[in-house]
């Protein structure tokens, strides 16, 4: 089996995060999915389980992190193109996410993104994998 990723993130509201996701074109698995959770699917092996905040805390004894002052954590995803990643800035602030920094442009790379509707911030990014030497 190949290794999976699975991004833990507490929610406030899950159906308005639920719709916010949806309309960035996101699918959700409904084996995964109730009250307290869902299993949003953005990779062939990466997903994003959204838990309620009460949900959240019991995987930890830690404080939630208020992320309207601190991150704990940036998503960074990767797409196929420039127009690509301002597509899906653009459609996060249509359903309600906000930017939270101008775009970059280090020529190879361009990244820009978002934050959702709890303050996560998604960094979406292209890297011309041309430029890029292998390791």
């Amino acid at each position: 089996m190949s290794t999976q990723i699975f991004v833990n993130l507490p929610v406030k509201d899950l159906n308005k995060s639920v719709d916010f996701f949806t309309k960035l074109g996101y699918k959700f698995n409904p084996q995964f999915t109730d009250e307290n959770a869902t299993c949003m699917l953005v990779g062939e092996n990466i997903f994003v389980m959204l838990l309620v905040e009460k949900y959240f805390k019991t995987f930890t004894p830690k404080e939630i992190c208020d992320t309207s002052k601190s991150a704990e954590v940036l998503v960074a995803l990767s797409f196929e193109s420039r127009a690509a990643v301002d597509e899906m800035v653009r459609k996060a602030i249509a359903a309600g996410g906000s930017t939270y920094k101008e775009p970059i442009d280090m020529g190879f790379m361009y990244q820009h993104g978002f934050q959702d509707l709890d303050g996560h911030i998604w960094e979406i990014f292209f890297m011309e994998e041309s430029e890029v030497e292998p390791a």
